[in-house]
């Protein structure tokens, strides 16, 4: 896919980052992964990203990292735009970045980098030296020590052809501002903050016409509806998901840290499609938390 087909595919519609499935014994379990990649596929998200935040990417791997890749590109490569997480350190992040290339993704998410703060030249660095290292789409996601001001954006898209998309998890509504005014339609805009529906409606005045969405692993249905509502302008159904799912969920998120992960492995296992426990530094969810998300999902219906 060439980078300006993946910019406007990423900007046409709902986002999201399956889980990736683990066996009782902690293992990468391909064949799982692969059916959960086929039961989402025809829910018509616009792009998926694999081994990305909520699939763990910082977990797995350099012997797991190809095999997830391969698996979503052997599945369903063609169908639904693939997008591969990398990061890490640069050199790294170059390995994993054309090892995705090599392996058929259309593009890659930067996911932030490793530990250390940067100032905006190790930063300006860092990114063109993943994006040079490919010929396919990139999308740099602004979150933790990843801090990218609009004047480097602007340097990077001026450098770096294949720079299509930028995500924001910051929430700075400032930050957000001064990118979207400084690179105009030369980047696709992504909502990236953890349950990006609540931000939904506010980004999208901001012209982030899309993000991607974790709960689109066990509701896909409710989650495209959802996003339909915002891109419509549906109040009824924007204020009733938020009031009777989203804050709900949000709130047993917040509980501790690192469910924005565990609480969508809890909610896959809910609804039948279970890709095993979390990996360690994250922690699963407990018993009660698992039957509060249970009752959540119930009056959403069948998916």
């Amino acid at each position: 896919m060439h980078p300006a087909e993946l910019k406007a595919a990423v900007g046409g519609g709902l986002l999201s980052f399956p889980v990736t499935d683990f066996d009782k014994a902690g293992n990468f379990n391909a064949p799982s992964y692969a059916d959960r990649l086929e039961w989402l596929a025809p829910y018509n998200a616009s792009a998926l990203f694999v081994a990305g935040g909520t699939g763990e990417f910082f977990s797995l791997t350099q012997q797991e990292y190809p095999q997830v890749i391969k698996t979503a590109v052997d599945r369903i490569k063609g169908r639904v735009p693939l997008i591969a997480g990398t990061g890490f350190g640069t050199r790294t992040a170059i390995q994993y970045a054309q090892e995705a290339e090599r392996l058929g993704a259309d593009g890659l998410l930067v996911l932030p980098h490793y530990l250390t703060e940067a100032s905006q030249e190790g930063l300006y660095q860092h990114v063109k030296a993943i994006c040079d290292s490919v010929k396919i789409g990139v999308i740099v996601y602004n979150r933790a020590p990843c801090r990218l001001q609009p004047a480097t954006l602007v340097r990077l898209a001026d450098a770096c052809p294949n720079l299509v998309g930028f995500k924001d998890g910051f929430g700075d509504i400032d930050l957000m501002v001064g990118v979207r005014q400084k690179l105009g339609d030369r980047f696709v805009y992504l909502g990236g903050l953890p349950t990006a529906e609540l931000f939904a409606r506010p980004y999208l005045a901001m012209g982030v016409t899309t993000y991607s969405s974790a709960v689109f692993n066990f509701i896909p249905k409710t989650a495209m509806d959802f996003y339909r509502a915002i891109r419509e302008d549906n109040h009824a159904v924007v204020d009733h998901l938020l009031d009777t799912f989203f804050l709900p969920f949000i709130e047993l998120r917040n509980k501790t840290p690192g469910y924005a992960v565990s609480l969508i492995k809890a909610g896959v296992e809910i609804v039948g499609h279970g890709g095993g426990e979390v990996r360690a530094p994250l922690s699963s969810c407990n018993e009660q938390e698992y039957e509060t998300l249970r009752q959540l999902i119930a009056p959403l219906g069948p998916q």
